[in-house]
């Protein structure tokens, strides 16, 4: 299928003119802004150098003939209850209405004229999960049938002919919203440890087909975090603690994505990553100075704005070297003057969820509209979609919205979804193929990490028992099955103890007489561990578990470079 079109960099100059034309006395409650004359060009390029299916000349064209209604849709992208458009549960119909005042997803869209929808749900191991009340995420099947119906509501409304958005967190390791089905890569941790951009780019090329296939043409990833903290929060979701070489990962990412027709949102602007804090549960402060911050948080954003990404995250940080006690999804300076100017990032800007606490310190309206003043574009899952599109509205037809910085904000969305246009999503058949595999076990292969022991052992000696932490029994079997398939003989107690370590795991889920001990999520927890041998895959995916067997049965040599620092153990690897 082709590939997204980046030109995020045409929108500016389409912008200055709506900003004269909407500028120019059309601010009255329930006007509809004139259209641009045929013979007046809304972008003062020479018709001849645009071509007419130019996404930011069409953005322009039909912004001119939204009402104030749609317009303020178009800036808001809720989550809504149930797995089905039209049709939903009694509980699922509560909370709609509850949250808009509708019974489903589809009525939602159509009585807020919305510009989105992200689709939420999330599993046990998830640091994610305090701000996602529901979920719409059961299988590939349900997915694509949800996408359909929520797409055919969309198409009745004024900003019809621009494609609906439906995004997710499809980050892939903790962070993954469709699991059933689909090719699960490596954490983004695991990617950081393979070190190679092109085996990064290669499977998120997998993970754009994918959600393309299921109807999902917005990912809020990849995370261009840095993590120079031990953050619970962000942990394996980002690639790593180097901020060059997590660029180079981000980047890679991007383009895979953007190349199967699928928009990359880079996250979490400026930088969860230099915070141990959660910001579903409070504000982080980032203390840094701000030649810091740059130096060490913004390479990873600039590598993904580079590559042409369509979309970046704020976040709810309170960056004290810049802008002190104001949250970042708020701030003027952040967003527009570091972000717009200093990193020149001209797409769309999306708030971190709305509904999570720092942004809670408003009402819902209040908070829609200083977000958009800050420099958002989408305002992502407000804790009531109809106090959100009532405050908007409020605002704007008050003037203390800035008609201008609205109109700006619906063309940078409605350019993005037309560079998205006429993507053909794949058949659900193209899920989790051979192929797909392939691409998913080349980047887990080369990840996995060896921190002690020697790089030539011939593998483990003997039978092998598999134990872990936490039960994790679908882990323990995805190894026995690999270890089995490479010829090691697995049994259930007695053999040579290989002990797995997972998500947020602590010194109580070590094992002092275990051989081997992997950690399949940040390795920090190694520092602790007694095993002669300590190994790291970053993730537990199958892909993750079939590269370890293949080090285990002595059949690979473990090529990965940790890319975070493990107290009192050696960087060097055996790729060295």
């Amino acid at each position: 299928m082709g590939g997204v079109s980046t030109t995020p960099r045409r929108v500016a100059a389409v912008l200055v003119a709506l900003t004269m034309l909407f500028a120019a006395g059309c601010s009255g409650a329930g006007q509809r802004p004139e259209a641009t004359p045929p013979s007046t060009p809304a972008d003062p390029t020479p018709s001849s150098s645009v071509p007419p299916d130019d996404p930011a000349t069409r953005a322009a064209a039909l912004v001119a003939e939204l009402a104030d209604e749609d317009l303020v849709g178009q800036v808001l992208m809720p989550y809504a209850y149930g797995d089905r458009a039209t049709e939903v549960s009694a509980g699922s119909a509560a909370g709609n209405r509850a949250l808009g005042g509708v019974d489903t997803p589809a009525e939602m869209i159509e009585k807020y004229r919305l510009g989105g929808l992200i689709l939420v749900g999330f599993s046990a191991d998830d640091p994610t999960g305090g701000n996602q009340p529901t979920t719409n995420v059961d299988n590939p099947k349900q997915v694509r049938d949800l996408t359909t119906g929520l797409r055919a509501a969309a198409g009745r409304l004024a900003a019809g002919p621009a494609p609906f958005l439906i995004g997710t967190d499809q980050e892939y390791g903790v962070v993954t919203r469709v699991t059933e089905g689909v090719t699960m890569l490596p954490s983004a941790l695991a990617a950081g440890a393979a070190g190679d951009p092109a085996l990064t780019e290669a499977a998120w090329r997998v993970a754009g087909t994918e959600l393309a296939a299921m109807g999902i043409n917005l990912d809020f990833a990849p995370v261009a975090d840095v993590l120079v903290t031990h953050s619970t929060v962000i942990g394996s979701r980002s690639f790593g603690a180097h901020p060059q070489r997590a660029a180079e990962q981000v980047g890679g990412a991007v383009r895979g994505l953007q190349a199967s027709g699928v928009a990359a949102t880079v996250k979490h602007f400026p930088g969860h990553g230099h915070s141990a804090d959660d910001s579903h549960e409070d504000l982080p402060v980032l203390g840094q100075s701000r030649q810091k911050l740059a130096a060490e948080a913004w390479p990873p954003f600039t590598a993904g704005i580079e590559a042409g990404a369509l979309a970046v995250m704020s976040a709810h940080l309170d960056v004290r070297a810049v802008d002190p006690g104001v949250p970042a999804t708020f701030s003027y300076k952040l967003l527009t003057e570091v972000l717009r100017g200093q990193l020149g990032f001209e797409g769309v800007v999306i708030t971190d969820g709305m509904n999570m606490p720092p942004a809670r310190r408003w009402g819902p309206g209040e908070a829609a509209v200083r977000a958009l003043k800050a420099g958002n574009d989408l305002i992502l899952m407000p804790p009531n979609v109809g106090q959100a599109y009532d405050g908007l509205l409020a605002a704007l037809r008050d003037g203390s919205l800035p008609r201008a910085r609205l109109t700006d904000a619906v063309t940078r969305v409605l350019t993005m979804k037309f560079t998205l246009a006429g993507n053909a999503a794949p058949e659900l058949s193209t899920l989790n193929t051979p192929a797909h595999r392939e691409a998913a076990q080349a980047l887990a292969a080369a990840a996995v990490t060896v921190l002690r022991g020697r790089c030539d052992s011939g593998g483990v000696r003997g039978p092998v028992t598999v134990t872990s932490s936490d039960g994790r029994a679908h882990t323990r079997a995805a190894l026995t099955e690999a270890l089995t398939k490479a010829g090691v003989r697995v049994v259930p107690s007695g053999g040579t103890i290989v002990h797995l370590v997972g998500y947020g795991d602590g010194n109580g889920d070590l094992r002092a007489d275990a051989a081997v001990t992997v950690a399949m999520d940040t390795p920090y927890v190694l520092a602790r561990a007694a095993s002669p041998t300590l190994l790291a895959t970053y993730s537990s995916s199958r892909a993750a578990m079939s590269a370890l067997a293949d080090v285990l049965a002595g059949r690979a040599v473990p090529r990965g470079r940790s890319p975070v620092k493990v107290s009192g153990l050696p960087a060097t690897t055996c790729a060295d």
